[in-house]
């Protein structure tokens, strides 16, 4: 029931939106709209839970903004201007005759039609997006701070791995390299010698915006926390070891790392709803309301404590995403499809919450065992 009420807005939203798909396409375009937005809540739960983890970090201002301006940039951005963006640019086209072709819902698989161009523009954006996502995954896996650990096999080893501080960027451009010399092949528009350049180019373009953004984030959290750390000593709060959230900078450079993931994340989605239909109006309407729904999704992990609940629910979330950007990686040359790519992310987590739940049962009989031998031993 409470997260009934916590998604009521996304569910007066998705009415109205279904209202508008059957006004603009009858009941073929209400049922590729509600397929959309299945298929965008489905395949983004890794999102959700990775968001999560860091929108835990603030406060509920820069929350609300998340899940409001934050969803106007999601939904308007991301999933109508992006795509326009790029047909404009791959395509060498005015945003006139863009706009044109997105009109005439032409054929994704005829040429010079709109999703035939930005599907010709999918090997650039994988290995942007592919970069982005393999930093993030690493930089976590090479955390040497980090308690939880879930495949311990690999990860302790991993953790150890992170006493080189640059080990994750090293990785990231060898894989990129390798990547552009076995992945990338000519097309209708490109020789092979102009692909591979352009996902050089791309790939490097991802990894240099992880480090912009994450060390900007990083440097406004550091210093957000040296400005309240005399705050902390003397607040009543901090002998109960309550959480200090950002604010200011700090929570603002926050926000924008979250969105820029959130695009990175965003990326497959849109192109392969051009496998479900080639208008980019239902594309919108259906990936839009799919992205409400996760980020309304992330709040609901956060103010229910769900990443503590459940403790290796991050661990899984991020092992999702470092699947997600091998595999965006190799669709530079190969269809893997929406619901392997899906898939995979969603076992992932599944996987991680059954550790999840098997760990604190547990848990909870070794605290029972506990407890009874400590009453024996009082009587």
């Amino acid at each position: 029931m409470q997260a009934l009420k916590h998604f009521r807005i996304d569910f007066v939203i998705t009415a109205a939106v279904l209202v508008v798909a059957f006004l603009y396409d009858s009941w073929a375009g209400v049922g590729l709209t509600a397929i959309l937005i299945v298929v965008e809540i489905v395949f983004s739960f890794d999102n959700a839970a990775v968001n999560a983890k860091y929108l835990d970090r603030l406060n509920h201002f820069w929350q609300t903004m998340f899940l409001t301006v934050g969803v106007i940039v999601a939904v308007f951005g991301m999933r109508l201007v992006f795509p326009f963006v790029i047909v404009c640019l791959s395509g060498s086209i005015s945003p006139w005759s863009a706009l044109n072709l997105a009109l005439e819902k032409g054929d994704p698989h005829t040429p010079g039609t709109y999703g035939y161009i930005l599907t010709e523009a999918h090997p650039a954006i994988a290995a942007f997006g592919g970069m982005f996502l393999l930093l993030l995954f690493l930089d976590f896996m090479f955390d040497e701070d980090r308690e939880i650990s879930w495949l311990t096999w690999i990860e302790k080893p991993l953790k150890k791995l992170g006493k080189l501080d640059v080990l994750s960027v090293i990785i990231a451009g060898i894989f990129l390299l390798v990547a552009s010399e076995t992945l990338v092949h000519e097309t209708h528009v490109h020789t092979a010698v102009q692909m591979r350049s352009i996902v050089l180019f791309s790939g490097l373009l991802g990894i240099i915006l992880y480090l912009a953004v994450s060390g900007l984030s990083t440097m406004m959290e550091e210093r957000e926390a040296a400005k309240d750390h005399e705050f902390e000593e003397a607040d009543a709060h901090s002998s109960t070891g309550q959480k200090v959230l950002l604010a200011g900078k700090a929570a603002f450079s926050m926000f924008i790392f979250l969105e820029v993931l959130d695009a990175t994340f965003s990326f497959d989605g849109v192109i392969g709803a051009f496998a479900i239909t080639p208008d980019p109006i239902i594309i919108m309407l259906g990936l839009g309301v799919g992205a409400m729904y996760v980020r309304s999704m992330t709040i609901f992990l956060v103010r229910n404590g769900t990443l503590a609940e459940y403790r290796f629910l991050e661990n899984g979330a991020h092992w999702a995403i470092g699947a997600l950007a091998v595999m965006l990686v190799i669709s530079i040359r190969y269809d893997l499809g929406e619901f392997v790519i899906g898939g995979v992310g969603i076992a992932f987590i599944l996987a991680a919450w059954a550790s999840s739940i098997l760990a604190n049962k547990r848990d909870a009989v070794a605290e029972g065992a506990t407890d009874s031998t400590e009453q024996g031993a009082n009587v």
